[in-house]
């Protein structure tokens, strides 16, 4: 995602959006099951969870998709393709985690992995591997399939779920599941995170560092009017939803150390949300009149909502182009 002048909405603008191209209007939960979550290293930095099962079937929203999705998203979602399986048919729930390989891995070095869950049929997929001679990757008690040409590799860790990427991801990603590493699992403030939002359609949580990155994009020039090299330390986790079932909601929560922390930040944001509506366009003017943004105890709440018409002329807004430009 790339963040220009107006930060105040742009990843509301950029997440409703790509929810919007693959059609979350459901109100059922993406949740990822146990074997899924011992794969996801403990660093993970972020991760995002979408229910496949209320996809609709729309070129526009397709292609809408294929604009928005990270170049690395674009690449396991080919290989799934490219390995044979029918995605619409067999997915039920798809999960991308964003780790780092260490504790002091910087926001810049991360790898990502895949996690698909739905009804597969292993046996008939081996198969059809072992007929047309293809090996396995071996590590351990882990199978690694290669898929097609991607350079993409996919192993089964139960009969419903697997977990896909390159190899260099997949490695560290299967210490964790085999109990050689910590996992995801063990991220407490992670894990609680998660908690607050794993019963949406479509869901994402951030760790500390990726949301003191998200923080300080957000807030554009306002982060000059403190200290924020001083207040991002105090910022531990975030996690967004959406919802399109009566119009669009979007709800992003930031846990921060204490209420002086979420008070302060919600301050700052309030003033950049003043700066953008300054030189904003109409419709974009009427976007921010929609968010609405508080803080409650320790957590910073940033709440945005429109009509599905209004939506409509905000993504047809210079705001939007800047955003998936």
């Amino acid at each position: 995602m790339k963040f220009c002048r107006q930060h105040f909405v742009s990843v509301s603008l950029s997440v409703a959006a790509l929810l919007l191209a693959t059609g979350m209007v459901s109100a059922r939960a993406a949740q990822i099951d146990s074997d899924a979550r011992s794969a996801i290293p403990v660093n993970v930095q972020q991760l995002i969870v979408v229910d496949y099962r209320v996809m609709e079937d729309s070129q526009t929203a397709m292609d809408l998709k294929a604009r928005l999705l990270p170049p690395q998203l674009k690449d396991l979602e080919t290989a799934l393709d490219h390995s044979g399986m029918n995605v619409g048919d067999d997915v039920d729930v798809l999960a991308f985690a964003a780790y780092r390989p260490t504790a002091t891995s910087s926001s810049d070095d991360v790898k990502i992995v895949g996690v698909a869950q739905g009804q597969f049929q292993v046996t008939d997929m081996v198969a059809a591997f072992t007929k047309k001679r293809v090996k396995p990757l071996v590590i351990r008690n882990n199978k690694l399939w290669p898929m097609g040409s991607s350079g993409m590799l996919v192993v089964f860790l139960n009969p419903t779920t697997m977990l896909f990427g390159t190899k260099d991801a997949l490695e560290p990603a299967l210490q964790c599941r085999d109990g050689l590493a910590p996992s995801f699992l063990t991220n407490n403030n992670m894990m609680n995170a998660m908690g607050q939002v794993d019963s949406r359609a479509l869901w994402s949580i951030m760790d500390a560092q990726g949301t003191q990155y998200m923080m300080r994009s957000l807030l554009g020039q306002a982060s000059q009017l403190a200290n924020f090299d001083a207040l991002k330390k105090r910022l531990l986790s975030s996690s967004y939803t959406m919802d399109f079932s009566n119009g669009v909601k979007f709800s992003l929560n930031v846990n921060t150390s204490d209420a002086f922390t979420a008070a302060t930040m919600s301050s700052l944001l309030n003033a950049a949300a003043l700066y953008e509506k300054a030189s904003g366009t109409a419709v974009e003017k009427q976007a921010i009149d929609s968010t609405n943004i508080d803080s409650s105890g320790s957590t910073l709440e940033v709440a945005f909502a429109a009509s599905d018409d209004q939506f409509s002329s905000l993504l047809k807004s210079p705001l939007f182009q800047s955003v998936v430009h």
